[in-house]
């Protein structure tokens, strides 16, 4: 950490220059499969795994984690906001992997603006200028709230700012609504992630470079005919699986059937392989590149 800071210090132009030299690879290897791990969610205020609300706090801590996810055989790239990609281009943690830049961040969590979810973090024209090899937006509609309509549009532009640079957006939608308590909440149910496919994969005046970015729904049996709403390819979103074995046993059966229909090309997971509950970041990371390698 002492290191970092006395680079940012006294040469910050040493980010753009480790990003300059930064060895690159394709998006896809051989295997046609992708691995990607997720840290951009300090970003938007969201510390929590699981019961701890700061556990990713500890910057140290996390970008530990990252690079030991990073290193292991199997693990294509990483997807995080600028604070942390910095660091890593520092760390020389991202020669020959796919960078990632997120996208929108304005959506703080718990905020009363959440769903305005504006673009705040990396722009098309960041990502093409520092060689990264893709972009990541969150397109969180709830029909009830008028921020939504701010979110789509912007996407919709963000979508077509990195078609004219030929650049892949990895859009992650989902239908949101409110609890009475004001908590927003995703649906997972097979009609709602069914649509928020057909409205993400509209976006833009080309879909020639969007992906998906999806979560497996609330019964994984529907999956087939949920994902047939589209033929952009996919990527599973990991999501916080909990705790408990039998939680963290359930989600690798939903990933393992997810990852054999035809659009999904791979799986981008943040916490449940950052933060898992044994603490076996190696183990957890392997565990998800066995499951890709038997979809393969």
């Amino acid at each position: 950490m002492a290191d970092l800071v006395r680079v940012r210090v006294q040469n910050p132009e040493a980010i753009a220059e480790a990003a300059a030299r930064r060895r690159r690879r394709p998006l896809l290897n051989d295997t046609g499969r992708l691995l990607i791990v997720a840290a951009d969610h300090p970003a938007r205020g969201a510390l929590a795994v699981g019961d701890r609300e700061l556990a990713m706090a500890d910057r140290a801590d996390l970008l530990g984690r990252l690079c030991l996810a990073l290193s292991r055989p199997g693990v294509d790239g990483v997807l995080a906001t600028a604070d942390i990609l910095d660091d890593l281009l520092l760390l020389g943690a991202l020669e020959n992997k796919v960078v990632m830049g997120s996208m929108n961040r304005g959506g703080l969590r718990g905020a009363r603006f959440e769903l305005d979810d504006r673009f705040t973090g990396y722009r098309p024209e960041d990502i093409d200028r520092l060689g990264f090899d893709a972009g990541k937006l969150l397109l969180r509609l709830d029909y009830t709230d008028p921020g939504s309509l701010t979110t789509l549009e912007s996407a919709a532009r963000a979508v077509d700012a990195m078609a004219a640079r030929r650049l892949p957006v990895f859009v992650e939608p989902f239908i949101s609504r409110r609890t009475p308590a004001g908590a927003l909440v995703n649906d997972l149910s097979a009609e709602a992630v069914t649509r928020s496919i057909a409205i993400a994969s509209g976006l833009g005046g080309s879909s020639a470079y969007t992906w998906l970015k999806v979560p497996v729904t609330e019964d994984p049996r529907d999956m087939a005919r949920v994902l047939a709403a589209s033929t952009l390819p996919a990527v599973l979103l990991g999501g916080d699986i909990g705790d408990a074995p039998a939680d963290r046993d359930a989600a690798h059966e939903k990933w393992r059937g997810a990852l054999h229909l035809p659009t999904v090309r791979g799986l981008v997971a943040g916490r449940s392989l950052l933060y898992p509950a044994d603490g076996d970041v190696a183990a957890a990371v392997d565990t998800a590149t066995a499951l890709l390698r038997e979809a393969a």
